[in-house]
């Protein structure tokens, strides 16, 4: 029941508005997706000297966080530096201020033919979570059906009826 219970409660939260998750993750002072990404970017890049092996480290955090790259944007930009690296017949180092800007400006090209906006990244960041926060439901819904089908196969509960989870009210529960 108790399972029932979390699962009743998760779901109210994420369908009462997106803000729920960020007003629950500022006052437990937990990192969101987007700032745990960031903040594993900027661990694993540290102290990273040239472009090509920035980029393979954050295609290396990308795959094992799980997320893909539908539009393709991680090869365009690995052909953007070598491009720069052509250009100046070197590999690029990121403490290059003046080639930095030029491969930059190659991303910018890039995003721009993605159709993808800066002032847009927030929008992205709460599509991210709300898509995290639906597949976090989906788990534990899966849980609690086993648990309730567990439960049912048990001797001592055989003749107990399923509960309906729709029917449930998670104010009886608070």
């Amino acid at each position: 029941m108790a399972l029932v219970s979390r699962l009743l409660c998760r779901s109210r939260q994420l369908y009462a508005g997106q803000n729920i998750w960020q007003h629950g993750h500022a006052m437990a002072n937990l990192f969101s997706e987007s700032q745990r990404i960031k903040y594993t970017i900027e661990q694993h890049t540290q102290g990273i000297p040239d472009a090509r092996t920035y980029l393979l480290t954050l295609q290396e955090i990308r795959i094992k966080s799980g997320l893909t790259d539908d539009l393709g944007a991680e090869a365009m930009m690995m052909e953007a530096l070598e491009k720069v690296e052509k250009e100046i017949k070197k590999p690029l180092l990121r403490s290059d201020k003046k080639n930095m800007a030029v491969l930059l400006t190659e991303f910018d090209k890039i995003n721009k033919k993605l159709g993808i906006k800066k002032e847009d990244l927030p929008k992205y960041e709460e599509q991210l979570e709300l898509k995290i926060a639906k597949e976090d439901l989906q788990g534990l819904k899966k849980d609690i059906t086993e648990a309730m089908e567990t439960q049912l196969k048990r001797e001592e509960f055989k003749d107990e009826a399923m509960v309906d989870v729709k029917s449930l009210d998670i104010r009886n529960f608070i």
